[in-house]
């Protein structure tokens, strides 16, 4: 019951995920990215403040000093993927930004070559199917060039990949809502100074779009990532990745739904490669399998 019932918080933070691509979409037609991700960034960080204060008042100087160098890292990371996945969301669709994000989940263990670590036949044939993927998602049959949009969604997953990978290596012995919390501040600084230096925030821009803007600070970083945290518990890796990796899905319905985006059926099947190539990525092959 408590596995089920932690895999359904699990589902609830792929669709909130999701639908946070529509909330940006939707941002970038009023506000600059800076901007946007600035103050969901703050929002998100306090959001998560009431879960981590009274944890860290009992914490070491030495867990605090780690606390504060790891979640600066990470917050950079964090900072640059963001703001490269909101420009690219400025420049193509919900839908297409959720399946082009998504491919972080591959590119995660390419990157672990660079650490020596192995990487199976598997992951190879998941990114070339992932490749075939975004050539019929994102390039144009009567050219080979990928628009700027999408170039920018694509160094969007590169950087999350990043950034999981400074997570998984900073996040050792610290709380997870704490480390949240300091990069989210980190990264809300680095945007909000960009903001100050490069846009002009229009007052009358932030009133229209502060349903968005809030969803995604609120929901999509504060409160999902609690769900992520707590679901994480009581689930095994391979169906939480799953679970989680439905966020392109969602992404793409909410895209349907809310924004009257339409895919073309080279689109569509595009999606679907990138979606089976994510998922193939996730599915563990059992031994008795592999040995027949």
């Amino acid at each position: 019951m408590k596995e089920r019932n932690a895999l359904l918080l699990l589902l609830l933070t792929s669709f909130i995920w999701g639908l946070s691509f529509v909330a940006q979409s939707v941002s970038s037609d009023l506000v600059g990215p800076f901007t946007f991700n600035g103050i969901r960034m703050l929002i998100g960080a306090l959001v998560l403040i009431p879960f981590s204060l009274k944890r860290l008042a009992g914490r070491d100087g030495a867990y605090l000093s780690k606390l504060l160098k790891s979640g600066v890292v990470c917050g950079l990371f964090l900072a640059a993927a963001s703001m490269t996945q909101q420009i690219g969301v400025a420049g193509s669709t919900a839908g297409k930004a959720g399946f082009i994000t998504s491919i972080y989940i591959i590119i995660v263990p390419i990157l672990s070559l660079f650490f020596h670590q192995r990487v199976g036949g598997k992951i190879w044939l998941c990114a070339a199917i992932a490749i075939a993927g975004m050539y019929l998602l994102c390039l144009d049959s009567s050219s080979f060039r990928l628009s700027k949009g999408d170039a920018y969604l694509f160094a969007c997953s590169v950087l999350f990949a990043f950034h999981i990978m400074a997570i998984d290596h900073y996040s050792k012995d610290l709380e997870g809502i704490d480390l949240s919390m300091v990069q989210f501040f980190t990264a809300a600084v680095v945007c909000l100074m960009g903001m100050l230096l490069f846009e002009d925030p229009d007052i009358g821009a932030l009133e229209k779009s502060w349903i968005p803007i809030f969803y995604a600070g609120a929901f999509s970083c504060g409160i999902a990532y609690t769900l992520q945290t707590v679901g994480q518990k009581y689930v095994k890796p391979t169906p939480a990745t799953l679970a989680l990796s439905l966020e392109s899905v969602w992404a793409a319905v909410g895209g349907a739904v809310i924004l009257a985006e339409r895919m073309s059926a080279r689109e569509i099947a595009g999606c679907i490669l990138v979606f089976s190539a994510v998922l193939l990525s996730q599915i563990r092959i059992e031994k008795k399998w592999r040995d027949a």
